[in-house]
């Protein structure tokens, strides 16, 4: 049985770590001009993808280290030199005294994320009956683009005026050393994206995004059991997502399997 404690914890973000890292360096190589960089602080990855990026933010505060002041000073200078706000995602496992800190230091709670857990055996139910036209793939070298605008199809019927920024996001996520890019198609036009990346046992997945006109076709379901049949074969022993806490992205999630580790909470630092 595997115990929602530290240990498990530090194996969860230290996997997501690793993507948005994966992503940095590759944003780095591909747009050097981007300034794109990570560091490492008391065992927090500290990643700069942009002022306005997502991943402009750190995992694994106070989870390998205890987290001191000295620590919260050199990685405030690292965003703030960049000319970034500071975010930090700190699970529960943290030693409490991190709470007091960040509140010494102007931080506030902005936003929860449920991280989710599966164990992966040799074999992954089938799960829900879909349709039989449904399939998925890996995407070819030169099918990036095409992943991007499928992805960022999705996106911008949910949040208006995002297009071109996911469009750009999608085109980096799918070039990214060790990812498995995934995406899913009814009678041969692309529906849906998914992304796995694999680390040793550990993966994680993310990238979920269906087309208004491919919904409530299981075309994210389908993804989320190829992907994890994908990985086992693999050798992965354990696969992990985020997502917000009551939404589809969760129940889907626990439909399939995953249960929830515990519930992380994403800092800014005010001022």
């Amino acid at each position: 049985m595997i115990y929602s404690d530290l240990q498990l914890s530090q194996m969860l973000e230290r996997t997501e770590a690793r993507a948005n890292s994966d992503f940095v360096e590759t944003r780095a190589r591909l747009e050097p001009e981007s300034g794109a960089a990570w560091i490492e602080v008391g065992g927090a990855y500290a990643m700069f993808d942009g002022a306005e990026s997502p991943l402009t933010q750190t995992f694994g505060l106070g989870i390998f280290e205890e987290a001191t002041g000295e620590h919260l000073t050199e990685l405030e200078a690292f965003f703030r030199d960049r000319e970034a706000p500071v975010f930090h995602e700190v699970s529960p496992m943290a030693d409490p005294s991190i709470l007091a800190l960040l509140g010494e230091r102007g931080y506030r709670p902005i936003e929860l994320t449920s991280v989710l857990y599966r164990e992966l055996g040799s074999e992954i139910a089938e799960g829900r009956s879909r349709d039989p036209e449904h399939t998925t793939r890996v995407i070819a070298d030169d099918e990036a683009d095409l992943w991007a605008r499928t992805s960022a199809a999705g996106w911008a019927t949910e949040h208006e005026g995002l297009a071109d920024f996911m469009f750009n996001f999608g085109r980096i996520s799918a070039r990214c050393e060790g990812a498995f890019p995934y995406l899913a198609e009814l009678s041969g036009n692309a529906i849906a994206t998914g992304m796995l990346f694999i680390y040793g046992e550990m993966c994680i997945l993310a990238g979920a995004s269906t087309i208004p006109e491919g919904r409530s076709r299981g075309a994210q379901n389908a993804l989320l059991n190829d992907r994890l049949r994908f990985a086992a074969e693999r050798g992965c022993k354990l696969a992990m997502m985020g997502a917000a806490p009551g939404s589809q992205s969760q129940k889907n999630a626990q439909r399939n399997g995953f249960q929830i580790a515990y519930t992380r909470t994403k800092w800014q630092k005010i001022g």
